[in-house]
C-alpha cells in the first residue's frame, strides 16, 4: 500500500517555512510589547489603588471623633440641664 501525501500536489519549501517563522517571530515580538504595556499599566493601577486606599483610611480615621464628640456634648448638655433643673427645684 502506498502512503498518500497529505498536502497533495502542494509543495512547501524551506523559504516559505522560514518566511512564516519570521512572520510568527514578529507577531510574538508585538505581543511581547503589548504584554509589557499591560504589565506597566497594571503596576500603575496598583499604585493608584494603594494611594486611594490610604486616602480612604485617612478620611475614616478623621471622622471617628465626630460621633464621639457629639455624644460627649449631648451628655454634657444633659448634665447641665439636670444641674439647672435641680438647682431651681431645690
Amino acid at each position: 500500500m502506498t502512503q498518500l501525501d497529505p498536502l497533495g500536489p502542494i509543495v512547501i519549501g524551506a523559504r516559505e517555512i522560514y518566511d512564516q517563522l519570521l512572520a510568527t517571530d514578529r507577531k510574538v515580538d508585538g505581543i511581547r510589547g503589548e504584554v509589557a504595556q499591560v504589565a506597566q499599566a497594571h503596576g500603575e493601577l496598583t499604585k493608584d489603588q494603594a494611594d486611594h486606599e490610604a486616602r480612604i483610611r485617612a478620611l475614616e480615621r478623621g471622622r471617628w471623633p465626630l460621633p464621639s464628640l457629639a455624644a460627649a456634648i449631648a451628655l454634657a448638655s444633659l448634665v447641665l440641664t439636670l444641674i439647672t433643673f435641680m438647682s431651681k427645684g431645690g
